[in-house]
């Protein structure tokens, strides 16, 4: 088990936001527990990468450890050109890397993920995109932020949804910060 100190940046070291990273986007599926080695590696070679991780409590042996968790267990988001890719796949950490179609997409959902976890919000594994009303935050620092939401006691939770994953990450929020997205859009 890491320590906090070792576990490697959620994005890329040099880079404030993933949407300086230049290249196409891809997702690598990786062999089981292997997402943190393959973001050193990534680091190691200078291919962009984000790997969102949270922060958690497991107890062991009656003590409490803090340990970061992947959000998306099995994956890491990663960019660059087709020598890039390459590398990424001699690391023989993967099983395979899954190609992004609809590149913006994946882009400003990754983004959303992204500025959440910079604003320190509890963030919570969702293990599949629900189907239900489609939301868009109207006000506070989250704003313009879309997903789909879930209700729950009197907060709503708002799923950020990966696509491509078929995935996605739940926020809580405030229902009276919340405007329903037109379905024509």
């Amino acid at each position: 088990m890491l320590k906090l100190s070792e576990n490697p940046p959620v994005l890329s070291p040099g880079v404030e936001s993933l949407l300086e990273l230049q290249g196409r986007w891809w997702v690598a599926h990786t062999k089981s527990r292997f997402e943190k080695a393959f973001a050193w590696d990534l680091h190691r070679e200078g291919i962009g990468y984000f790997l969102p991780l949270f922060e958690c409590v497991r107890t062991n042996g009656g003590r409490k450890r803090h340990v970061m968790k992947p959000l998306f267990p099995g994956y890491v988001f990663f960019c660059g050109d087709a020598g890039d890719r390459y590398k990424a796949m001699t690391t023989d950490r993967l099983c395979q890397t899954i190609d992004v179609l609809d590149q913006e997409k994946l882009v400003v959902e990754l983004s959303a993920i992204e500025k959440a976890l910079n604003a320190k919000v509890q963030l919570d594994p969702y293990p599949f995109a629900v189907v239900g009303q489609r939301c868009r935050v109207k006000s506070g620092p989250f704003v313009g932020m879309e997903g789909i939401v879930v209700q729950r006691n009197c907060t709503a939770r708002l799923v950020l949804g990966v696509s491509v994953l078929g995935q996605g990450a739940v926020l809580e929020i405030d229902t009276d910060m919340l405007e329903p997205v037109d379905s024509e859009e």
